[in-house]
């Protein structure tokens, strides 16, 4: 049984990994980096630590005490914490951000990879136990998308392509081929928030890849939280890049669309060109 590590975030896409690679004969080290991890992380883990993301040196030596020469990152770890003193960094830490030319997600993340690699740990695709989760295009709700939510599915699409190209975010907020919010450092949710606020109602949001995505770390993730942040703001369609975005929850953020009228869609980038819906 092969002993790999995983460094959790918030939400629920950590604890498929965890159950996905158990199922597959492995032992999981968690260690949850961010408070508000999920509580089922503690309960199913083989071993399980909390060590914040900026005890790097000790996340580390953890790591590479437990054995472990395989580590995946999942969950979500804002970003605002280099930007506000929400915990001290360790001296391993102050190293790693002061040689970083800077603060955009893939840099810092190379930046990690390479800090694990220096003790001889792997990060591997993110996806290689959760393919499941990766959908084939679809409606996956019996609301499908009207021609005019298409069009902005369509601009949407095209606009989250060149933000992701800029390392600045996954996640767009149109209405009526306007952009009414990009993701940036305050995440997808604070994103839907704004973006569904200012719309007021019907908005659609889009998710997808960036062009240059290392599937290594930060492949874009939907679930009931996504859902949620669109529900308290009217928003009305969630459209994600098919077979590159993970979607996690499926069932049950399915079932709760449906009841309360959201379009949900999986498109691939060549569907996302075509004037009409292909689905």
């Amino acid at each position: 049984m092969a002993t790999i590590g995983l460094l959790a975030g918030i939400g629920q896409l950590p604890v498929e990994f965890l159950r996905a690679a158990q199922r597959d004969g492995h032992r999981v080290v968690t260690v949850a980096v961010t408070d508000g991890a999920a509580p089922e992380l503690q309960r199913e883990a083989d071993v399980f630590y909390y060590i914040h993301v900026l005890k790097l040196n000790r996340i580390i030596r953890t790591l590479v005490a437990e054995g472990v020469t395989e580590a995946t990152m999942l969950g979500k770890v804002t970003k605002e914490i280099l930007f506000k003193q929400m915990a001290l960094p360790d001296a391993r830490a102050l190293k790693v951000l002061r040689r970083l030319h800077n603060r955009k997600d893939d840099t810092i993340m190379e930046a990690l990879v390479e800090e694990l690699a220096a003790d001889g740990i792997r990060v591997p695709d993110q996806t290689l136990y959760l393919r499941a989760l990766l959908p084939e295009p679809q409606v996956f709700t019996r609301r499908r998308p009207t021609a005019e939510e298409w069009a902005d599915i369509r601009f949407g699409f095209a606009t989250a392509k060149q933000m992701g190209r800029l390392d600045i975010g996954q996640t767009v907020v149109v209405s009526r081929r306007a952009v009414m919010a990009i993701e940036a450092i305050e995440g997808t949710d604070a994103c839907i928030a704004r973006g569904c606020a200012l719309a007021r109602r019907g908005a659609v949001v889009v998710k997808t890849a960036k062009p240059q995505q290392d599937t290594r770390f930060d492949v874009p993730t939907v679930g009931m939280q996504t859902l949620q942040s669109m529900l308290a703001h009217d928003g009305a369609v969630l459209a994600i890049e098919a077979e590159r975005t993970l979607f996690v929850e499926r069932e049950a953020v399915i079932a709760e669309a449906d009841r309360r009228g959201i379009a949900i869609c999986a498109v691939t980038q060549e569907q996302a060109q075509a004037p009409e819906m292909p689905l």
